[in-house]
């Protein structure tokens, strides 16, 4: 089991899903290699690419991200990702640990429309997550593609 009891944690999710605070990402890291209690490492109000710019090769990390975009010329979407970065240094049995892990982080980042696995920067690009979270958010209201 990951332990992801610490309280920062959870206020950092707060902040993230609160519409009215500039937050848009949080990074929870692993204490040590040997550890398995995460932490919250680093929050920030960037894009999708100044989160992955805080992804280190040698480290698992979860991430939890705020997407917002345009739904159609009146109006966006806010959407919610949960990032599962597994750097390609990590060692294999930390990343075998990932998956048990995984569910514990779901059990505290727990509300989004897509998980997204990622090992390099290319696996969070903007436009590819939103036409992922465009094809999970189901009906389309966007006339002008149909026009």
């Amino acid at each position: 089991m990951a332990d992801v009891k610490d309280p920062k944690i959870a206020e950092a999710y707060e902040k993230v899903r609160d519409h009215k605070d500039e937050t848009t990402w949080l990074i929870l890291d692993y204490e040590s290699d040997k550890s398995n209690t995460l932490t919250l490492t680093s929050t920030g109000t960037g894009d999708l690419a100044d989160l992955a710019s805080n992804f280190q090769p040698s480290r698992a990390s979860y991430a939890y991200a705020k997407v917002k975009y345009n739904n159609d010329e009146h109006s966006f979407r806010e959407k919610f990702i949960l990032v599962i970065w597994i750097g390609d240094e990590v060692k294999v049995m930390r990343r075998a640990k990932v998956s048990v892990h995984l569910g514990d982080v779901k059990n505290v980042l727990r509300a989004y429309s897509i998980d997204v696995q990622a090992s390099s920067a290319n696996d969070l690009k903007e436009d590819d997550i939103v036409q992922r979270l465009r094809r999970a958010g189901g009906a389309n209201y966007d006339r002008s593609k149909f026009d």
